[in-house]
């Protein structure tokens, strides 16, 4: 892989989640703050992005596999998404926002599986993919140090418009940047559907088993987005210090990324590489139950970065793998509607119930709240080890 590729490629990695790290971290903080959202109204905002997963990727995909360049799609859609995001900025009703940042979600989701798609179609080596992967991780850490930098010196964190600007800005880079750094991807222009080929790998039962539980570990993972920041706090974390503890995810996705990907998948092949990676999301609410030591608590960051690396984006090296030429942006496609958009729409939902079943006097029983993604855990890495062919 040449400079100049590797460059573009990893440009758009780093600015594609560079883009939803600027907004997705802290918006809630605009929404219940200054903007006097209800909790329920804050959820339904962030709910757009789940929603608009389920079936924009498939729009996506099949457009980049039948009828538009995947580079031409991608910067379109990150224009559009930037002026929306502009608009966004300068909304203070509910009803309002919620249609802007719907329609925006619309824009970015179809965006997510193409990067990937772009990537797997110009770089074959697990070790030079891992070498763009890991810029995503980066981007997130890096974003979010920058915005809050910029808040301490301009004092722009009070009404945290702030964020939905930087999102709109990094839009516009990333936008303009696809059109002109990506190489070219035509469309195979094939008879035959993409998506509905690409949804025909689900006879394969192999490939169904992979797909049904990636979709339950998305859903558990809001159980972790969710839970981890205030149960932190209540085993006697500081809240300054919650943000710094969680980066540690960042961090190991990082490194795991350029260093352990391609050798975990050299020495123990895909199967068993995506076993230990859900193992590692096992570990974590494993670790959240037992509530202590406080100082495991925060190493066990760790495993999140782990498993997000070694489940995640083997995962999506596993998906392309199955797919032919001509269906390989929809085959991504129709992974990312899966786990982004059902799985985490519905984890979302699931783990909002059950952490209001196990709460009494307005305080969390975080044993038993952990305790359910853990047992559902073991049972989808038992699931991997005893059906899983890969």
């Amino acid at each position: 892989m040449d400079w100049k590729l590797y460059f573009a490629l990893s440009f758009a990695m780093f600015m594609e989640f560079a883009v939803w790290a600027a907004w997705m971290p802290v918006l809630a903080a605009r929404l219940l703050g200054p903007l006097k959202m209800s909790g329920k109204q804050t959820g339904w905002i962030y709910a757009t992005f789940p929603i608009a997963c389920i079936f924009m990727p498939l729009v996506s995909g099949q457009l980049a596999d039948k009828y538009v360049n995947t580079e031409i799609i991608l910067g379109v859609a990150h224009l559009l998404g930037a002026a929306l995001m502009f608009v966004a900025a300068r909304k203070t009703t509910f009803k309002s926002l919620f249609v802007v940042m719907f329609l925006y979600s619309l824009c970015y989701a179809g965006t997510l599986p193409l990067v990937n798609a772009i990537l797997f179609a110009n770089v074959s080596d697990v070790t030079n993919q891992g070498k763009v992967f890991l810029w995503a991780p980066v981007a997130w850490a890096l974003i979010g140090w920058f915005l809050t930098g910029w808040r301490w010196i301009f004092k722009t964190g009070e009404k945290g418009k702030d964020c939905l600007y930087l999102a709109a800005i990094l839009s516009v880079i990333m936008g303009i940047g696809c059109l002109v750094l990506l190489p070219a991807m035509k469309p195979s222009g094939t008879g035959e559907m993409p998506i509905i080929k690409a949804m025909g790998l689900l006879k394969d039962a192999n490939f169904l088993v992979f797909i049904v539980v990636s979709m339950v570990f998305f859903a558990l993972m809001q159980f972790y987005f969710l839970g981890t920041a205030p149960f932190m706090q209540a085993m006697g974390i500081p809240p300054k210090n919650v943000p710094a503890s969680m980066a540690i995810a960042q961090a190991v996705q990082a490194i795991a990324t350029f260093f352990l990907m391609a050798l975990f998948m050299d020495k123990l092949g895909t199967k068993w590489t995506l076993t230990v990676g859900a193992t590692f999301w096992l570990l974590l609410y494993i670790v959240y139950v037992q509530e202590k030591p406080t100082w495991l608590i925060v190493v066990c960051q760790s495993f999140h970065g782990m498993a997000y690396v070694l489940f995640v984006i083997v995962g999506q090296i596993f998906a392309d793998s199955q797919a032919t030429a001509d269906i390989k942006s929809s085959t991504q496609a129709m992974l990312f509607a899966a786990t982004t958009g059902i799985g985490l729409f519905a984890g979302t939902q699931f783990a909002g119930f059950i952490m209001d079943t196990f709460r009494k006097e307005g305080k969390f029983d975080w044993r038993k709240i952990f305790m359910v993604p853990a047992a559902i855990a073991l049972v989808c890495v038992l699931v991997f080890v005893f059906f899983l062919k890969a």
